[in-house]
This record gives C-alpha cells, structure tokens and sequence, in this order.
C-alpha cells in the first residue's frame, strides 16, 4: 500500500447498514475546501472560515443541480491537531448508505481519493503522532472482545508498551557509544570499571526484555481469543456443552449421531477472557465424505487449539472411540470432563483417571443440560490458562506476534553482544551485535521499517480507520 501524503483521502468511517448516525471522513491539505463545495450553511457560514475543533449545522448539496444529500453536521479539525495531524473534516450524516455513499461520491468528485484500508492511521504513524505499536493497538482496540483485551489495547495505545522499549533502547544506545568511543581509538583498551557497567547495562536490558517475553502467552489470549475446542466421540454433548456456557441455543442438539458435521465457532467471555470456542464433529470412523471431512477438520482443530476440552459420557462404558480421543489430546494443553452427570454414572472419576496414564491434567464432572458444574470448568479455565496472570498484569505485557518475534531476536543479539565482549573478540563485532538489537526493538515501534511491514500490518484495518 503506497501512501501519497499530498492527496487528500476520504471515507465512510461508520459501520455499514442503517444506523442514528453515519460519518464521511475526509484527511488532507484540501479537505476543508473540498467539503465547502458540497456544503451550505443556512446561516451563510464558511467552512475555510471556521475555527478548529468547530461544529457547522448545514445540507450537502449537489453543486450540479442544487440537489439536497442530507442534512448535517460538518466538524473542523486542522492540523496539526487531529487524528492525522492533517486537516480533517468529518461530516456527519444520517446513518443509511444511499445518502452516505451519495455524500462520498460528491466528495470524490471534487478531489479526494478514495482511502485504502488503515491510511487514516498510517497517516498519524507516518506524521508522527502515533508509533507504530500504537497504530496496532488501534486495530485491537477496535477488536476486543472483553474489558480485560479492551484495557490491554488501550494501555498499549497510551504508548506504555512504546515507552517501555524506548528505555531499553537508550540503555543499548549508551552501551553502544561507550563501546564505539574505544573502537574510534584502538590503542587505548576498555578500562575494568567501563567494561563492568557496559555489561551491567546489556545483561540489564536482557532482564527487562525476558520480562516482557514472559507475559506474552496469556497476554496473546486476551488479545486473539483463547482458541478450545470441545472434542469426543459423537454424543457425548459437545453441543450441550456450547449451548451451556454460551447460555443459549447455538448449536442443534439431537441423539442422532453426526448431527455436528462442520466446525461451530462463538466468542465466550470468562471473566474478561475471550474463549473461542469450536463444537467439533464427533471423532469416529465413518464412510460418509461429510462426516470424513468433519471428524479430519476436529482432529486439526485439537492440533491448533490453545486448550482442548475433551468430553465423556460417564452414563456409558468407554468405547475404543473414547481411548482414541485420549490418545489424540494427551500431548495438548487438556481439561477432561466427564458429561451426564444427572443419569447413572457407569464409572467414576477414580476409574476414568486411570485410563488417562496418571496424566496429571483436571477433571471435571458435570452435566451440560442441567447446567450442574458449568461454572467449576469456567474458574477450571482460568486457572489452567493464565493462572499467574495477575502478577503478570502489574506492567506492560506483550500481545503481539510481531512484537514477541522482535524482542527474541533482540535478546539474541544482546546476549552475543555479552559474549563477545567476554570472549575479548574484536570491539566492531560487539558493535554490530548491539546496532542489531537497536533495530530488531525499533522495528516495534517503527523507529526502524519497511514499507513490507507497514503493508502487513494496516491491510488488516477497515477502509475508514
């Protein structure tokens, strides 16, 4: 995606469908006269005349035949104070599309572009009003599922995350220009006391690096989603199970088996974790291609899972279906549950343990149609996946894939920074180690970039934000 800064670009900002509310957005140096040929003020007010942060009731009119869009409301930002720190026009219409998108086309006409997806923010990244890691957290925050991944992306748009790598950063850098100073004068060596400090200050910053690297696994699920899948044999409840904690009606219930023949997603809050939960095909040896392709797509599901749910009916006797569900999720992260609970059990959890190999993962009895024990396996959840996510919590975490990759190859470079320095190799080799992490941490907060990375990273906004 190449951005050219000395266009102006607009577009439909608000979700699509009807609404109270619908919002044309409008970035760049011509904004505020390009919306002023649309605009008319009852009481004769000019848009290049109003002042910044403004409010300016009026129509959008067609400047061809004088043809009234809507009635509306026009708000002035102009830079450098706004969300580009470009001068920024939002008008705002009533929410149905045809007026909306008979607004945009005006618009258009009359010298806007429009923008691709992300530019309004990769605008405020590239004019520097935002980092790069607070351009991403725009897109989580736009995406959170709970209060917790709501407050994650906010802390992370605040520039806490930014902040933090830039302290690091500076330390590397005043590692790095002490060590250069001796490498600009060969012949004097590394005195004990500024060798000892420049250590200190490198094994420090691999201190707070690993810190953050800690926090990245439980912190990745508040930000994707923890991805379960309920797993076992057909009938055993997997869809009972769904519809319990979703407490409602989402997947069809039958005692035929295959009745669940494709993957069912929904999004489930536990405790301001968001679950993605996926009822999965019954696995079994069957003939019929659909249920083949569904029982193959449940077997993948375990393998991608973040947490696997496997599910028994504890009112009947383990079938050689059973045994093939332990054996697929013994090596995965594993809540077992013994389903039916409210009929007469066939055996008991003492039993069903020894089946599992002494695998030491929880167990948990329940009924799904009952509701009994649904809420034992939500607090099972929570402790299984971020049991120590409160002491984690008290800082800046790390949720982002590319950040995580970022900060390990930064620690690998820091710590062969620290052995060459023992190992007395050559100063420049050190120096390269070091310039090596600075890039690897600027590249989080695009101090360092490509125009590859910023691609990646804004097609995945909506056109308008």
């Amino acid at each position: 995606m190449g951005t050219i800064l000395d266009d102006t670009i607009a577009a439909i900002s608000t979700p699509l469908g009807e609404g109270g509310i619908g919002i044309v957005r409008i970035s760049g140096k011509d904004a505020i006269e390009i919306v002023e040929n649309i605009f008319k003020s009852p009481k004769g007010k000019k848009l290049t005349e109003t002042k910044s942060h403004r409010v300016v009731y009026g129509y959008i009119v067609n400047p061809l035949n004088g043809e009234k869009i809507d009635e509306v409301i026009v708000s002035i930002m102009k830079a450098p104070y706004s969300y580009t720190r470009e001068d920024v026009v939002e008008i705002n219409c009533h929410g149905g599309m045809i007026t909306l998108r008979k607004t945009l086309e005006l618009v258009i006409s009359k010298g806007a572009r429009l923008a691709e997806p992300g530019e309004f923010t990769k605008r405020a990244f590239l004019n520097g009003r935002i980092d790069l890691s607070q351009a991403e957290a725009v897109l989580d925050l736009i995406r959170s599922k709970t209060e917790e991944s709501r407050k994650i992306a906010l802390e992370q748009l605040q520039g806490n995350l930014s902040n933090r790598i830039t302290t690091i950063r500076d330390n590397i850098i005043w590692a790095c220009a002490n060590l250069e100073s001796y490498i600009d004068f060969p012949e004097d060596e590394i005195e004990p006391l500024s060798k000892e400090e420049i250590l200190n200050s490198i094994e420090n910053c691999i201190i707070e690096l690993e810190k953050l690297l800690k926090t990245y696994d439980e912190a990745r699920f508040f930000r994707e989603g923890l991805l379960t899948a309920i797993v076992g044999r057909p009938n055993v409840g997997k869809s009972s199970l769904l519809n319990a904690l979703l407490q409602k009606d989402r997947a069809i219930v039958t005692d035929i088996p295959g009745t669940t023949r494709d993957i069912i997603e929904e999004y489930l809050n536990i405790k301001g974790l968001p679950i993605r939960v996926l009822d999965t095909a019954g696995i079994r040896d069957v003939d019929n291609i659909a249920e083949k392709e569904g029982v193959k797509r449940s077997i993948k599901s375990i393998e991608n899972s973040d947490l696997v749910i496997a599910l028994f009916d504890v009112s009947e006797p383990l079938t050689n279906e059973d045994f093939e569900v332990i054996e697929k999720v013994k090596d995965k992260n594993t809540i077992y549950v013994l389903n039916k609970i409210d009929l007469t059990p066939f055996f008991s959890e003492k039993e069903f343990a020894q089946h599992i190999n002494g695998n030491v993962k929880p167990i948990i009895k329940l009924s799904a149609i009952a509701g009994e024990g649904i809420d034992e396996l939500k607090e099972k959840i929570i402790e299984v996946c971020i049991k120590d996510w409160k002491e984690e919590r008290e800082g800046v975490v790390v949720s982002n894939i590319r950040h995580k990759i970022a900060i390990e190859n930064s620690i690998i470079s820091l710590k062969a920074a620290l052995y060459s320095i023992k190992d007395k190799q050559p100063l420049e080799i050190t120096s390269i180690e070091l310039r090596s992490a600075l890039d690897k941490l600027g590249e989080i907060i695009g101090v360092v970039t490509t125009e590859d990375i910023l691609n990646i990273i804004f097609e995945n906004f909506c056109i308008g934000k």
